[in-house]
């Protein structure tokens, strides 16, 4: 993608506060309130220190001609395993396959990281990105014909492929 290029940085980098407003939005028109919680309340469930690099985490944003159009992190949950969030892309930005750009690199940092394990969750009311992870060789942990609402959070795996020296 001409003009396209990957900033890590913070979760907490002004750059990236449009995206997250966007997907706060975005939570709380799909979830609602969560016993009486906003469910957007769930993005500053883990402090910018999770996404750093010094405890193994990553943030990335996406930026096309010096505007940033998508993003995602991981977080570390142990020494083999990450933990992939907030993969967002800006609603003006949608279907151009930016999503999956963000994905790959998330994973291509991540294996290049010694990490050989991907987790992520996502909700019932996200059609499109459990499409999308599908489509890129996720393996749901869940009953893909259960009732999707009544199970919640979908947690999906995939082990990373090596990295050659």
């Amino acid at each position: 993608m001409t003009g396209t290029r990957f900033v890590y940085t913070r979760s907490d980098d002004p750059r990236a506060q449009p995206l997250v407003d966007e997907l706060s939005r975005e939570y709380d028109e799909r979830y609602g309130l969560n016993d009486g919680i906003p469910s957007s309340a769930e993005l500053s469930r883990y402090p910018a220190e999770r996404f750093a690099p010094e405890t193994g985490g990553a943030f990335l944003l996406v930026e096309r001609d010096g505007e940033v159009v998508a993003g995602g992190a991981f977080k570390r949950e142990n020494e083999s395993t990450v933990e992939i969030k907030r993969v967002w892309t800006s609603s003006a930005h949608r279907r151009q396959g930016l999503a999956r750009v963000v994905m790959a690199e998330l994973e291509r940092e991540a294996a290049a990281r010694g990490y050989t394990t991907v987790e992520l969750t996502t909700g019932a009311r996200q059609p499109e990105a459990v499409a999308l992870y599908l489509s890129l060789g996720y393996r749901p942990l869940y009953d893909t014909a259960g009732d999707l609402e009544a199970i919640g959070y979908l947690p999906f795996t995939k082990r990373l492929p090596e990295l050659d020296d």
